[in-house]
């Protein structure tokens, strides 16, 4: 993944809520997945596995933050949990179809979770930031992030 996707996740992230946190992981395992692909196709093992690695901890995030006192959550844990196991295998055997066959998964959970995202309305989870407004700003043919400033101490507040 490159340096400004990362920071795009960033930025997104500081301005998500709960529903749209999760879609946002999904991306990153999607895109990390997709790496992981290339790499095993072009015979790059070290950059495939921690491609593999960097997407089993965003797996892990989501398995952390499931509510399993749901029925929903208590399938979504078991597909969290499969996906890993299949990395973990993937990485080993160095499968490109299993890592592919989990990107679907998430692809399809992803777009799933883009729908939710249409009906949830909530409050951004992170409090206290930046504020971005994207727009022809200063380029006449580029989209560019103006950040306005005035917060001291940005973020989650105590």
């Amino acid at each position: 993944m490159t340096q400004e996707k990362k920071q795009e996740y960033t930025r997104r992230i500081t301005q998500a809520n709960k529903t749209q946190m999760i879609t946002i992981i999904y991306e990153m395992i999607i895109s990390y997945l997709s790496d992981a692909r290339d790499d095993l196709s072009l015979s790059r093992t070290a950059e495939a596995i921690r491609d593999l690695s960097y997407a089993q901890s965003c797996i892990d995030e989501l398995i952390r933050s499931v509510n399993r006192r749901v029925e929903l959550g208590r399938m979504l844990h078991q597909i969290y949990i499969f996906s890993k196991k299949e990395l973990i295998a993937a990485g080993a055997t160095k499968s490109i179809h299993r890592v592919w066959k989990v990107e679907q998964n998430f692809k399809t959970l992803h777009e799933a979770y883009k729908e939710i995202e249409k009906e949830d309305t909530s409050e951004p989870t992170m409090g206290n930031i930046q504020m971005v407004y994207t727009g022809l700003t200063y380029g006449k043919h580029s989209l560019n992030d103006s950040v306005t400033c005035g917060l001291p101490n940005r973020g989650y507040t105590a």
